[in-house]
């Protein structure tokens, strides 16, 4: 039991949090590679212990074991090792959820090669951004039209790129995976020397998903898997031997953060239901069916899973609900405990790390609160001059001490970016640019990134209080608050909703919800502009864009 996750930390059991942000320990070697430390030592001690279930819409399923992904990443491996990809190359997997993915990240792993993730909804553009900015090599991509589409039109303003191989499917001018990888033996020797990795060396880049400008290459390194020993013990709290399902595509940092690696390493059965879209009813009816133990979604899933009878589907196998990506109103968590009988426990950080503050197992959820900070990683509220902040202030959310010990899962810096690194983490601390507040219980509450926040009639107004305060109302599934411009109070803030099945909108709802806000929380942020909308701009990875509603609006930034 715990075999591998002992490995890396001498202690696993704690009190309390106060005992496990005090002494918990994360131990990383010179050279630890998640493929042979983690998926061939599981294969080694435990051949038929379950690594994945997989299913998708069309009724197929598979079950992996980590024998299974050993010799299948095998496999991957000596077949992209011939089309010549090895150490420090990097390579663009655009897969969705198909199982391929697994083995294709391990075997990069086990290779020292440099993996993308990438989303199915690129384009043109941002193909061609992301390959000539890292120097891709070669591409793995699911077979659909859109996304293989768009990568041949790439093709030709991408010149690194050499080699294209097909996942699920054939397509002229690409190589299939499965012919691939069909007589390729299923032993792959530990390179060494120069060959070998180093827990320094880049495993992986996140182009993140802003919502204006081009994306940011983030950079993660070897030591990367073993700082979600936190996200996925303490946080999901996932089971050896136990079903977790992260709901998320494999393009997003999220897919890191819950279907892979620290839980891999705790010895969690990963299960993926690779669906083509979101239906509420259906996923609830896979969490049913398969008996889920742990269970974390972003919080606008469970918002629209709740506008569903939840209450017909037995979800009591769930030990665990978590949620990150974007912050919970405390409606949704405090509705969702209603109907199943257990809190969401919230998660809270960015694709350049892993989980920074979170409702760990010894706190009890306060619903609002996305909980304490984790240990290692020194989170402090800063104000502008770097000063920590009071209980009860407002301050930035930074991850210190960097120059005393980095701690592992943090990113190391931007790819071919030194300026911008030194910028981000060449200091004593990393500013995530997040406001939040503490309060005098040590719970940490969300107010907004520092440019959402809106600044009207000499109040700071964040924008979460206000939409959490929507979202109580019954009429309103998805909300996003800005900074509308106003000839006299120069911004005034506005609502941008997105109505629940049956309501429609007219003047009287827009009165209806401004009241509620003005008697949910200070009158003065009630939202003066209030907007109806089918739904909102959404990043790529699914965060919402209040910087496009606020240029669109005519802010000017």
């Amino acid at each position: 039991m715990d075999h591998v996750l002992k490995q890396y930390c001498p202690r696993i059991e704690f009190d309390s949090y106060e005992d496990f942000f005090e002494n918990f320990t994360i131990e990383v070697p010179e050279a630890f590679n998640f493929g042979f430390d983690v998926v061939d030592e599981w294969a080694r001690v435990e051949p038929d212990k379950r690594a994945m279930v997989w299913c998708d819409d069309h009724g197929a399923e598979r079950t992996f074991t980590f024998t299974d992904i050993s010799r299948l990443s095998n496999q991957a491996a000596n077949a992209f090792r011939k089309l010549g990809v090895g150490k420090g190359d990097v390579v663009m997997c655009i897969l969705r959820r198909r199982w391929e993915y697994w083995v294709c990240a391990v075997a990069l792993c086990k290779l020292g090669a440099t993996i993308i993730p990438a989303s199915l909804q690129l384009t043109k553009k941002d193909i061609i951004y992301r390959a000539n900015s890292a120097q891709v090599k070669a591409v793995v991509c699911v077979d659909d039209d859109y996304v293989c589409g768009e990568m041949e039109a790439a093709l030709p303003e991408s010149p690194t790129i050499e080699e294209r191989i097909v996942v699920a499917g054939e397509r002229e001018g690409w190589r299939s995976f499965d012919a691939l990888i069909a007589d390729e033996p299923d032993t792959f020797e530990r390179p060494t020397g120069e060959a070998g990795v180093t827990s320094k060396d880049i495993m992986l880049i996140y182009f993140t998903s802003g919502t204006t400008g081009m994306a940011k290459a983030v950079c993660h390194n070897f030591a990367h898997p073993l700082g979600h020993i936190i996200t996925a013990k303490y946080w999901q709290q996932v089971k050896e031997g136990k079903l977790h399902m992260s709901v998320t595509d494999s393009g997003w940092a999220k897919f890191g953060w819950g279907k892979i690696y620290g839980q891999w390493i705790c010895g969690a059965t990963i299960f993926t239901y690779d669906m083509e879209s979101f239906v509420p009813t259906h996923l609830l009816q896979k969490i049913q069916d398969y008996r889920l133990t742990t269970f974390c979604a972003p919080p606008t899933m469970y918002r629209f899973m709740l506008q569903e009878d939840v209450a017909a589907y037995d979800l009591s196998s769930v030990e665990n609900f978590a949620t990150a990506g974007e912050p919970l109103n405390a409606e949704v968590t405090i509705q969702w405990e209603k109907l199943t009988g257990k809190k969401i426990r919230e998660g809270f950080g960015q694709t350049e790390g892993p989980v920074l503050l979170a409702t760990f197992p010894w706190i009890e959820p306060r619903p609002g609160s996305m909980g304490k900070p984790s240990p290692l990683l020194n989170i402090k509220l800063l104000d502008d001059a770097g000063a920590e902040v009071p209980d009860g202030e407002e301050g930035a959310i930074c991850v210190t001490g960097l120059r005393e010990a980095y701690p592992p899962g943090l990113f190391v810096g931007y790819y071919h970016d030194e300026e911008r690194t030194r910028e981000a983490v060449g200091g004593d601390y990393y500013n995530l640019h997040d406001m939040a507040w503490r309060d005098s219980d040590g719970y940490c509450f969300f107010v907004g990134r520092n440019d959402d926040v809106i600044k009207c009639s000499g109040y700071r107004i964040g924008p979460f209080e206000v939409e959490s305060a929507l979202i109580e109302h019954p009429a309103v599934v998805e909300c996003a608050v800005t900074a509308a411009p106003d000839p006299i109070r120069g911004k005034v803030v506005k609502a941008t909703v997105v109505l629940a099945r049956g309501w429609k909108p007219s003047p009287e709802l827009v009165k209806e919800l401004q009241n509620h806000v003005k008697h949910t929380t200070a009158p003065y942020k009630y939202p003066r502009i209030v907007e109806f909308v089918d739904e909102l701009p959404k990043t790529i990875g699914g965060k919402i864009k209040r910087k496009l509603i606020r240029q669109t609006d005519g802010i000017k930034e």
